[in-house]
């Protein structure tokens, strides 16, 4: 029996669309997790043909469950992850068990930080940057600190914006530094000079060397205690010059870091006409993304990612070029959520072409500390960028969340 085995997901969004398309593709699907309540939950994945409850944060245990798998006849095609921290261990399973496209190695380098400031350190595209190591006098440190304020402090091993943290001046960056060693006291901190410009989204597919740009989207902003991401506006036609601007950086990276094979997405900033990675990882990007780019452009970039990474040439001709725009639903205040009213009202608007709403009625919603706590997204498209954008920003409007607020701090 042909499988794939897929370690973690989400409930919805790219990782899930993963499992999906496999699905799809005619394998059997096997899900390793370490989250009890998928358990609980068992009949809302029914794309999951396996569902094993175990420890995926030991690497010998995932070894013994391959073992086991395969003694029950599994014929293991893939091992694969679309969620961070596990693309470099399901690269090296695969490596182990199957007939492996992708270099862990270079997944290894871009899902730290660190490490991959330091494969760019020699190119126009990288930053200014220090590294804090906790064998230092924090107090000597900052000393020694000749970087411009504003600064951006992170965790190298940060996901979805919980550990970048804005210090516009000395007193922000020691408490910023104070908050990640609290949080990992034997951690590397890297700090980053802050450059200001519009920031892009790039999905990146490269096969045999060769890149391919799938889809460029514009990235909105919104600082509340963490930089999160509340809007995406995917560009259906790409001007030619930013097209080739933006694949001669990205050729500069994927040199850099020797990928062969694989996907990935980059986060990016103009800055006097030169690109400045803000960051790079190895995976598509997650939430509504790969549902965008399949509305945008008519390609499942998730399948195509695991053709690619079985070893087929992905299909990645463009249908259209649709505008795509995404607005993210956050809440101001944190509270008990009593119910969600307007989502059918939302979705009837003319061009949306998805309603999502994550929390379920008695769930604990707060103010966004990463891209986790959004709360769903309308999702519309157009011939037309700025009507795109019109339509899901009217169609969230009708979108409510009752809460009942709470006194207590998240």
């Amino acid at each position: 029996m042909n499988t794939i085995v897929f370690i973690e997901t989400n409930k919805s969004g790219s990782s899930r669309e993963a499992i999906k398309a496999a699905e799809k593709l005619n394998f059997f699907t096997v899900l390793l997790t370490d989250q009890k309540r998928f358990l609980e939950e068992r009949t809302e994945f029914p794309d999951v043909h396996q569902m094993i409850f175990t420890n995926i944060n030991d690497y010998d245990n995932l070894i013994t469950v391959i073992h086991n798998l395969k003694k029950t006849g599994k014929n293991i095609k893939g091992i694969f992850s679309f969620i961070d921290y596990f693309v470099y261990v399901a690269a090296c399973l695969s490596e182990k068990f199957c007939k492996s496209m992708v270099s862990p190695d270079a997944i290894y380098h871009m899902e730290n930080k660190i490490l991959t400031r330091n494969v760019l350190k020699n190119l126009p595209i990288s930053l200014n940057y220090l590294i804090y190591k906790p064998t230092e006098s924090l107090s000597s440190f900052l000393k020694t600190v000749e970087m411009k304020f504003p600064l951006i402090v992170k965790s190298p091993e940060s996901a979805g914006s919980k550990d970048v943290l804005l210090a516009k001046d000395r007193d922000q960056l020691i408490s910023s530094m104070q908050t990640l060693l609290k949080k990992r006291p034997n951690e590397e901190i890297l700090l980053e000079e802050y450059v200001d410009g519009p920031q892009y989204l790039v999905e990146v597919l490269v096969h045999n060397k060769k890149v391919h740009i799938i889809a460029v989207i514009e990235q909105e902003i919104t600082f509340f205690e963490r930089f999160i991401v509340t809007g995406y506006s995917l560009l259906g036609q790409l001007d030619t010059k930013l097209h080739y601007s933006l694949l001669n950086a990205i050729h500069s990276v994927v040199h850099a870091f020797d990928i062969k094979n694989g996907a990935c997405h980059l986060e990016l900033r103009r800055v006097n006409g030169i690109w400045k990675l803000i960051e790079i990882n190895p995976r598509i990007s997650g939430g509504a993304m790969n549902r965008m780019i399949e509305v945008g452009h008519g390609i499942n970039l998730v399948q195509e990612t695991i053709q690619l990474m079985l070893g087929n040439k992905p299909s990645l001709n463009k249908k259209h070029y649709k505008y795509v725009y995404t607005h993210y639903l956050t809440v101001n205040y944190r509270g008990k959520l009593i119910r969600v009213t307007g989502k059918k009202r939302s979705s009837k608007y003319p061009g949306v072409e998805e309603v999502y709403i994550k929390p379920k009625k008695g769930s604990i919603l707060k103010p966004p500390k990463s891209m986790g706590d959004r709360c769903g997204y309308v999702l519309a498209a157009s011939f037309y960028k700025q009507e795109a954008k019109r339509i899901a920003l009217e169609a969230a409007k009708e979108i409510s969340f009752d809460i009942e607020p709470m006194n207590t701090t998240a």
